[in-house]
């Protein structure tokens, strides 16, 4: 089957850090959607789609509709892309990731996939998620290619913890299974929470074990399509700091987190994904970064920061000026990573 997908990029979409199970297969990439296994590629303008169907019992939707939906063709990426601050490092990094979109991923999914990702690198992650595809999830077929459902929360909340150990998850092992269990069990309502303002819906996640404001942010944008979120990693604190605050030693987490909520405005979390791909190509193509590794430095020990930003309602901060972007000279130092 083909779909129109003007004014998107597969590989830099499905490449950028937001999914961690999608397979490159000669000119296109094998994965999920929920449920349902597929191939996809682009030709131009066009996704050609091979869909490898789901099983009977399993009510779907039409295939263009799940592919419209889980790659969001339906956001008006031009009105968004003009939205973000100009500034040199922000349209270097609008200019670079041209097409990417952010997915509109399945909530449970998302939100063990990045409890699993705390302090892990992209390889890491990748491995993590294949693990408890195959050991748990569901086997499933398209073309000559096997992939693998990602478990649902009652699945998981049936093992042990030593049981989810030997898929390389550590200590994050009993995070995904006390969260698996509160979530099976309806006490954490996934669903319910779509209809949650930002405030009560980072508190919600913020309580789940396992789940800090970094994690919390990321399930927000990929999850819960709040596109004004904006996830603080280390490579975003590096970009923030080398290019807003230039002539300052020391920048809190809190001061950025402020400066990120209202300086990137509505669709932050847009800004938020380019500035990371951005950056993280470009430190890989310099070979000063060893690896696409993308470290969560705060997701192990900020349950502290994630009750400070419930505990408010965003809006604008005292300081409301904005620090002088990098100039030319800073920028070229930012390309060499």
């Amino acid at each position: 089957m083909e779909i129109a997908a003007p004014d998107f990029d597969l590989e830099k979409t499905l490449d950028s850090g937001q999914v961690f199970h999608w397979e490159k297969i000669g000119k296109g990439f094998v994965g999920t959607i929920g449920d349902c296994a597929i191939y996809i590629e682009r030709n131009g303008s066009v996704l050609g789609v091979r869909d490898g169907g789901t099983p009977a019992r399993s009510p779907r939707r039409p295939l263009p509709e799940i592919i419209t939906r889980y790659f969001a063709l339906d956001h008006p990426l031009a009105e968004i892309c003009a939205s973000f601050p100009d500034d040199p490092v922000m349209n270097a990094a609008r200019q670079f990731c041209r097409g990417l979109r952010i997915i509109r991923q399945p909530k449970w999914e998302c939100l063990a996939t990045f409890i699993c990702s705390s302090m892990k690198q992209v390889a890491h992650i990748r491995q993590i998620s294949l693990a408890l595809r195959r050991r748990f999830g569901g086997r499933r077929r398209v073309g000559d290619h096997v992939v693998y459902t990602f478990p649902l929360p009652q699945r998981i909340a049936r093992v042990s913890e030593n049981d989810l150990r030997k898929c390389a998850l550590g200590y994050r092992a009993r995070n995904l299974l006390m969260t698996a269990r509160l979530v099976s069990s309806g006490k954490a309502n996934l669903e319910a929470w779509s209809a949650l303002s930002d405030t009560d819906l980072r508190a919600e996640l913020c309580a789940l074990p396992g789940v800090g404001a970094k994690v919390a942010n990321c399930v927000m944008l990929f999850a819960y399509e709040r596109l004004r979120a904006f996830p603080i990693d280390v490579w975003i604190e590096r970009v923030l700091k080398q290019q807003y605050f230039p002539r300052k030693k020391k920048v809190t987490e809190p001061r950025l987190r402020e400066f990120s909520e209202t300086y990137f405005g509505e669709h932050g979390g847009y800004a938020q994904q380019y500035l990371f791909h951005y950056v993280r190509i470009a430190s890989r193509r310099s070979r000063m970064a060893r690896d696409s590794s993308t470290p969560l430095r705060f997701a192990r020990n900020d349950k502290k920061e994630c009750a400070r930003l419930t505990s408010r309602t965003v809006g604008v901060p005292r300081d409301s000026s904005t620090p002088k972007a990098f100039g030319a000279r800073n920028n070229k130092r930012m390309m060499r990573g």
